[in-house]
Order: C-alpha cells, then structure tokens, then sequence
C-alpha cells in the first residue's frame, strides 16, 4: 500500500535526516582541532561539510534501492519507512537522484582537491565508491559484516583527520585520536540499528556483524565503543596538553547509562527511541568534545 507524501517529503524522508549528524560530527571536530591548532578556514569547513552530507545522503540513497532489491525492506522491518518499498519513488527516480548526489559531492570535492592536493582526491572517490559498494556491487559491505568497519573508518578517522588535514596540511597524533570518539559514537548508532533488525537482517541473508556475533556481543560491543570513547579526552589532557575543558564530553555520562540501560531492556520497536537517543548522544559528545579542544 502506498502512503500518501508529498514528493519533497519523501526525499526528505529518504536522505533519513536524523542520521545526518553523522556527517556533522566529524567535520566540526576535525575543524576545531585546526582551530586549536591556529589554523582555519571556513570555505573548506563549508565544503567539506557539503561534501560530507550529499556522500551520505548519495549512501542512504544507495542502501534504500539495493535493500529493496534484495528485499532486505520487508512488512515486518522495525525501522524507519524506505521510500522504494513504501512506493513514494521509483526505483528510475532513485537510480537518477544517487547520480546527482554523488556527482555533486565529486564537483564540489574539487575545490578541496585543490586545497589539499591529490590525497584528497583519493580519500574522495574511495569514499565515493565504499558509500557504493555498502550495499552494492558483488561484495557489498552491508551484507558482509563490515559495516561497522566502514562507518568507523569514514565517518570516524577520514572524515576528522581529512578535515584537520584540509585546515593544516598536517596530520597528527591528537587528530588521529580524536577522530576514535566520533567514529565510535557514530558506529553505535548502526550497532543499535543492526541489533534492532537481527532477525530480520538473518532472513534477509544480510549478514551484518549483529547477525553474525548475536545479541550479547552487540550489547558489549556498543559498551565497548562507548568506553574507548571517553578515554580519548583523558589521553589528550595527559599527554597532549589540552586542558580540562577537554572533559566537557563527561557530561554526557547521564545520556550513555540511559542508552546503555535501553539497549538492554528494550526490543522491537521500542528500540527506535534507543537508536535516537545514541544519535543525539553522538551530536551533544561532538559538540562539547569540540568545544573542549578548542578552549
């Protein structure tokens, strides 16, 4: 049955609007590092957050039409409605709309190319071809239990340290390890997506780690990224100079117990506030981990 959207809302609906501080995140702290570290320029922020956004919305895109061709969209998903199965776009529109998105985010790239030089261009069409290749192509990432690996390495180590690199024409040891908190944070919002979704990942044969480890290694493993998380700031502060207000971060604490707490008593759909609170968990960590670094 289809239900009835009004075109631009179920683009919207498409993009999954509330995933896109994913993107966010890692370009504002990779920007207060530079900043930190006296060196900034806001058209490459501007840029690079662009950039940053239409690559993950050209990969919500991708996944939304290759879940619905592997019929990985059943009646029985928990999540969030996709566009193709619900019929509020056609499998043409979509193909189109991954073109321009990503062909967008390859024009735009090139005034970071030209910043930052042929490396840029590397990290740009690598991470181009991987939002591809997540759910597409004959190995696709999703299905293969490296989804968590890929979210972390993009959205966590390039998408920070490129964009420290883009301000400074440098990498360092304090961006690398600050590019760990936003990878991890951003990764538990797909652990809980997948631990939501095991059996119906299973049936589809999307075999993503949750499906492949189970439910009590998922619970451990988002505790576990959530742990490495808040030794980043004690490590900058003992060893790298930054001061206290790098533990601006620890006051999200209360926010971790409550996501921690729901992803062990809750199931179905009732998983859904979890996966909107570990999101919020991420932005509110970015926005005072970036603040602290720049302080």
């Amino acid at each position: 049955m289809k239900i009835e959207s009004s075109k631009f809302q179920s683009w919207l609906l498409a993009s999954r609007p509330k995933t896109l501080l994913a993107s966010v995140v890692p370009v504002m702290v990779g920007t207060a590092l530079a900043i930190s570290a006296g060196k900034f320029n806001p058209l490459v922020t501007l840029v690079a957050l662009i950039c940053s956004l239409l690559i993950q919305i050209g990969t919500n895109f991708t996944n939304d039409l290759y879940d619905f061709h592997k019929g990985a969209d059943t009646a029985e998903r928990k999540g969030p409605v996709r566009v193709l199965s619900a019929g509020l776009i056609s499998v043409n529109e979509m193909k189109t709309a991954i073109e321009l998105t990503f062909l967008s985010a390859f024009i735009l790239g090139l005034y970071l190319v030209y910043i930052g030089g042929l490396i840029i261009l590397v990290i740009g069409v690598i991470s181009i071809l991987a939002g591809i290749a997540y759910t597409a192509g004959p190995y696709p990432l999703a299905y293969k239990g490296l989804g968590d690996i890929f979210v972390f390495m993009f959205f966590g180590l390039i998408g920070t340290m490129g964009t420290f690199y883009l301000h400074t024409n440098e990498i360092s040891i304090p961006a690398f390890l600050s590019s760990i908190p936003v990878g991890s944070l951003i990764t538990n919002i797909l652990v809980v997506n997948n631990f939501r979704d095991i059996e119906e990942d299973r049936a589809a044969g999307k075999n993503t780690l949750a499906v492949k480890l189970g439910k009590t290694f998922t619970q451990y493993q988002f505790i576990f990224l959530i742990v490495v998380s808040f030794i980043v700031p004690l490590l900058l502060f003992l060893f790298f100079g930054f001061k206290y207000w790098i533990f601006l971060p620890y006051l999200t604490l209360p926010v971790v117990y409550k996501t921690i707490t729901m992803l062990f008593t809750l199931n179905g759909t009732q998983l859904n506030e979890t996966l909107e609170l570990t999101a919020r968990l991420s932005a509110m960590y970015g926005i005072l981990f970036s603040a602290g670094l720049m302080l």
